[in-house]
């Protein structure tokens, strides 16, 4: 016979899984893209992992994912690829790939995070392809080395699409929970030299009932302790209307790591009925371009306007009513509120604004770039200010949000600790594309260490992942993290066009990439390489490539095809088979023959950090002891020890630049 206890457990569980399946179906119906619904049957995947007669859940599993966001997504499905099997525990099913701020995925830096995750099979690429309204490539007028791909994207059919991937998903379960604490295998240390705990071996929940695992990836976003501002109000919560994750703050901090608060926001949504677009630039996207994936709906616009002096003054005279503003927490550099703006860059009489759909059948309209956290009643007035938005309606208010994240630098290359892996914000990033990608890493690395395989390490050469996993761990963050092509010194090689040629073996070596894509990666390869054995088999003198339009001086020597103003494709008569090479192979080829000059000094360079790379430090080095390095260098390597040659150099020049 059932406890009072374990009957009222079991009844809120059946509720909280009942509830969401309910959501899931309503969203369904109220999305007008048709293309792709929700499985039939989604108790398949979201199931009621309950035994009444205990507090131990009955399943075990090999990973288990904390978070639903960008980062529990590629986890999830990352681990799962791994054949580990994995469970998804989120507080609320129905917002599973939920856009919690801007509509859109991608950007410079951003973009080949996105393309990074898809050549390691991951999720976030595809589904911004289908739910896509707007597509553009920011940097195109520059090299593509600095090349951003971006996309403006439909929320409603976006979490639609995710969702169908994540409740469908082979070893993967939901589970509708909130998690309290986590388990370790043994008590804290006696000893007064380390505070650290043992190998973790489950979750609890906030019913008191555990589910076991030998792999635990925390991927909490702002929900960690989460606190939202608006005005002097203090809302406990990680996004608005959703409850914070408050016990595990607890339990990392008892387990050894160190926490910090940062902070973020997001602007309101507005009325598009109460805008005047005409009063605004409109900006379309752009034709015939490449989306995330390696292989374009109707796209609808966006439009720019600005702050004006007004706006500013009513700006300024609110701040000492924002408890957000007053905090001392750290607020990220590249995406700074309205208010941060003002106060860095006084002598600014404008400040860009960005009006972006929300999809295609929404009423609402982001405006990027007036996030801020004045008094709700104080945020429509001076919105007014702006042209455009002179009579706008505002829909819901923007607010700050504030969030406890772990000092990276505690962590491995593998974002690992104790069998915890961390992903996201909770590293101290800030962005959709960060925490997606650090969640496949982890999530891929979770499950083949829960399978008894080696783990998948990306260094600064191989991809922008690599390069922020080795930002975050090796020098940390006091502020939010966010990827640009400027922190990769590799990047003439580490471009957005070629992630699959650099990271696509990789992942299929490690067992993480699935047989479609990875034949779709075998075709694009053998394309490249079939059109530029073409172009290097034909042979002309200066004058026969002039009368293709090539600006070759005329010395009299015979040359194979080289780079020049114009590309490949003008010139299809010159070498035989090249009309039958298509468009997207051959402007891979033009990108590959644009930077060829140029590699072979690079090619040296990273020659040289693998040679570094390949040799390894002893892990309990006292760097005090080292003569030739400076103050700065030796306390950030005692923070985060090196284990190779590669991380003392990289330090020492990274100071030398500061």
């Amino acid at each position: 016979m059932l406890s009072r206890r374990n009957w009222i457990t079991l009844l809120r569980r059946r509720q909280l899984i009942n509830t969401s399946i309910n959501s899931s179906k309503s969203l369904d119906d109220s999305t007008p893209d048709s293309s792709t619904k929700l499985p039939s049957r989604p108790s398949r995947r979201i199931r009621l992992l309950h035994t009444a007669t205990s507090n131990t859940i009955l399943d075990t599993y090999d990973v288990c994912i904390i978070g639903g966001g960008h980062a529990g997504c590629e986890a999830a499905t990352g681990a799962a690829r791994t054949g580990a099997r994995t469970v998804l525990l989120t507080q609320r099913i129905d917002t599973v790939g939920e856009l919690s701020c801007n509509p859109s995925i991608g950007g410079v830096g951003k973009g080949t995070l996105v393309r990074e995750v898809d050549a390691l099979d991951g999720v976030m690429g595809r589904i911004a392809d289908k739910a896509g309204i707007q597509f553009r490539m920011l940097n195109a007028s520059k090299g593509a080395a600095v090349w951003g791909p971006r996309a403006q994207v439909d929320r409603k059919i976006y979490k639609r699409h995710m969702q169908n991937i994540i409740f469908g998903h082979p070893n993967l379960d939901i589970c509708a929970a909130s998690v309290f604490d986590l388990i370790f295998d043994n008590s804290p240390s006696t000893s007064m030299s380390s505070s650290t705990w043992g190998t973790v071996t489950g979750v609890r929940l906030d019913t008191g009932d555990v589910i076991k695992c030998s792999k635990v990836v925390i991927c909490t976003g702002t929900f960690l302790g989460g606190e939202i501002h608006i005005g002097m109000r203090r809302i406990p919560a990680g996004r608005i209307g959703e409850a914070p994750s408050t016990g595990l703050s607890a339990s990392l901090h008892a387990a050894g790591f160190k926490l910090g608060r940062l902070q973020t926001g997001t602007p309101a949504r507005l009325d598009k009925h109460s805008i005047d677009f005409s009063r605004m630039e409109r900006q379309d996207g752009m034709k015939n371009l490449s989306r995330f994936r390696f292989f374009i709906g109707n796209q609808i616009p966006c439009f720019q306007t600005h702050t004006t002096p007004e706006t500013h003054r009513l700006i300024k005279e609110s701040m000492h009513l924002s408890v957000h503003i007053q905090e001392t927490k750290k607020g990220p550099r590249y995406c700074p509120s309205l208010e941060a703006k003002i106060t860095r860059f006084g002598h600014k009489g404008s400040h860009t604004i960005w009006l972006e759909p929300e999809g295609y059948d929404s009423d609402l309209i982001y405006p990027n770039g007036l996030s801020c956290s004045m008094p709700e009643e104080l945020q429509e007035s001076m919105m007014r200010t702006i042209p455009g938005l002179e009579q706008v309606r505002m829909l819901r208010p923007a607010y700050g949000v504030e969030y406890d994240h772990v000092d990276p630098r505690e962590l491995t290359c593998k974002f690992h600790k104790n069998g915890l892996y961390l992903a996201g914000q909770i590293n101290g990033t800030t962005g959709y594309e960060e925490a997606a990608a650090q969640g496949c890493l982890a999530g891929i690395n979770a499950g083949l260490s829960a399978r008894g395989r080696p783990p998948m390490v990306l260094t600064r050469a191989d991809g922008f992942l690599g390069v922020m996993v080795d930002d975050l761990i090796g020098k940390g963050t006091e502020e939010p993290y966010r990827m640009f092509t400027s922190r990769s010194e590799y990047r003439m090689t580490l471009r957005s066009d070629n992630a699959d040629m650099r990271l696509t073996e990789i992942g299929h070596s490690a067992g993480i990439v699935l047989s479609d894509r990875w034949l779709a990666f075998l075709s694009d390869r053998d394309a490249i390489q079939r059109g530029t054995e073409l172009l290097t088999s034909v042979v002309l003198s200066p004058q026969g490539w002039g009368r293709y339009g090539f600006d070759i001086r005329r010395d009299g020597i015979m040359r194979r095809f080289q780079v020049s103003p114009l590309p490949i494709s003008c010139v299809p008569e010159a070498v035989p088979g090249l009309d039958l090479v298509e468009p997207h192979i051959k402007a891979r080829i033009d990108i590959e023959a644009s930077y060829a000059p140029h590699l072979p000094r690079q090619l040296a360079d990273l020659a040289l950090f693998h040679a570094d790379e390949s040799l390894l430090l002893d892990s309990n080095m006292d760097y005090s002891q080292v003569q030739g390095l400076s103050d700065e260098v030796r306390e950030r390597l005692q923070k985060g020890q090196a284990h190779d040659l590669g991380k003392p150099f990289a330090l020492k020049c990274d100071v030398m630049r500061d």
